[in-house]
């Protein structure tokens, strides 16, 4: 299952010892969902992993962060981006999140944001949820 994963679902699962994006992470290096990456979501989890509140929020040392992450990029498939959507979100800075998912057919977006996610003028064929969304259908 093509899934696209936002920052803050990784951001969560790095600086919480347990939970629900850990969750979503543990699926993926399982190989039970298959996250998909662009080079743009790929900058921005490298650029908010290496902010100082969140190292310093996170339990792990930044070499175990770097392998935790290496890990689970390895699972990630590339994805390149060749047609811009502007679906006019109410942070644009989300818009590459949804070419993301049209580009790789992915079916989900999985984001602790669904309602700027939501707040688009244009629709695709692809369900915005939150971890826990996420994981409840999972489970069915």
């Amino acid at each position: 299952m093509n899934v696209v994963i936002d920052t803050n679902v990784w951001i969560s699962a790095l600086i919480s010892k347990d939970g629900i994006s850990r969750e979503i992470i543990r699926l993926a290096l399982l190989d039970k969902i298959s996250p998909q990456i662009s080079t743009t979501l790929f900058l921005e989890y490298e650029a908010v992993m290496k902010r100082e509140k969140i190292t310093n929020l996170c339990s792990l040392t930044i070499d175990e962060q770097t392998e935790l992450f290496q890990a689970f990029l390895s699972t990630c498939k590339w994805n390149e981006i060749f047609y811009l959507w502007r679906p006019n979100l109410g942070d644009e800075g989300d818009d590459f999140l949804v070419e993301l998912a049209v580009a790789s057919n992915s079916k989900i977006i999985i984001t602790d944001n669904k309602k700027d996610l939501e707040s688009g003028e244009l629709h695709f064929n692809f369900e915005v949820l939150t971890p826990q969304e996420f994981l409840e259908r999972y489970r069915q």
